[in-house]
């Protein structure tokens, strides 16, 4: 060996992650379905999930079959521990940077849209009377579209 670092370096490929940024036009039918959930959902407001950057909102267990009615009218899909493996790579990078999945909680999904995916982490809290969810957008930028007009869309701020 003995070549310089710059020389080791020049071999090198680096790659950096994509994060969509700006609108895409062909995501206005997602974001249609999304109003829909959220027009229809069964509790008042949702709130800011700074660390998981999700809108989030919580539920009681009565309220869980309104619940999951309206979060199948953007998220038609729904993964589990054991079928998370066959989800789409930005939908299990985005599990996994919320932790996981455990035995119990739901991931639920869009299907991509132009490069877009929503999801939804279901999560029982445990104490059979409350349920969360919390619903994102993988692979964004969330500064920049289209992450700002889904938070309006939920009427939430950081």
């Amino acid at each position: 060996m003995g070549g310089s670092l710059e020389d080791i370096f020049d071999d090198v490929v680096y790659t950096v992650p994509m994060t969509i940024r700006g609108w895409n036009d062909a995501w206005q039918p997602l974001f249609e379905s999304l109003g829909r959930m959220q027009a229809s959902w069964p509790t008042r407001g949702w709130s800011w999930d700074s660390r998981l950057m999700c809108c989030t909102s919580s539920f009681s267990s009565e309220q869980e079959p309104a619940a999951r009615a309206a979060a199948a009218l953007a998220l038609k899909h729904q993964w589990t521990q054991t079928t998370l493996a066959r989800a789409p790579q930005a939908l299990r990078d985005a599990v996994e940077h919320a932790g996981g999945v455990r035995a119990g909680q739901l991931i639920l999904s869009s299907g991509l849209v132009s490069g877009l995916l929503a999801y939804g982490l279901w999560w029982p809290w445990g104490d059979a009377e409350t349920v969360s969810l919390r619903v994102g957008l993988a692979d964004v930028d969330p500064n920049k579209e289209p992450f700002i007009r889904f938070r309006d869309l939920f009427g939430v701020t950081y």
